[in-house]
């Protein structure tokens, strides 16, 4: 069974070092603008970047179960494609926030847009599987001819 399933761990597992990195990079933040825990508040430069983060943390888990609905319910690749694509529009949305807040825009798009496509990609998928469970009607099956 895990060799289903390996990629969208993989996936997993690369944006949980990617957060890790994140918390870090707040942590070294704390240090050089001497904000203490559990101060949140501080120069505008620690404030974006804590932000930033924490707003990653936001998301992470509509990211999750729509990655592992979709790959587990439609399609494994086209999941971590689209799941490759959101931790690049997190890079994007943290680095482009951390310089001003107007910066974190592009990275929120490309973040929304690969939401938008994995939670279709779920929907789709969880949808053909009821149909199929309980109407014996694949969709996916006749479209694509599988």
């Amino acid at each position: 069974m895990s060799e289903d399933i390996v990629l969208l761990a993989a996936v997993s597992v690369v944006y949980a070092c990617q957060q890790a990195y994140f918390a870090n990079l707040v942590g070294k933040c704390r240090i050089k603008y001497k904000v203490i825990p559990p101060a949140v508040t501080g120069p505008p430069e620690f404030e974006r970047t804590f932000r930033a983060q924490q707003n990653c943390i936001e998301f992470s888990v509509l990211f999750m179960i729509d990655l592992w609905t979709a790959g587990w319910f439609f399609n494994q690749e086209l999941a971590v494609l689209f799941g490759l694509l959101y931790i690049y529009g997190r890079h994007l949305y943290f680095y482009g926030y951390v310089q001003s807040t107007k910066g974190r825009l592009r990275g929120f798009s490309v973040c929304k847009a690969a939401l938008i496509l994995l939670l279709v990609l779920a929907s789709t998928g969880i949808t053909n599987s009821l149909l199929d469970k309980y109407l014996n009607l694949n969709l996916i099956k006749k479209i694509f001819k599988r």
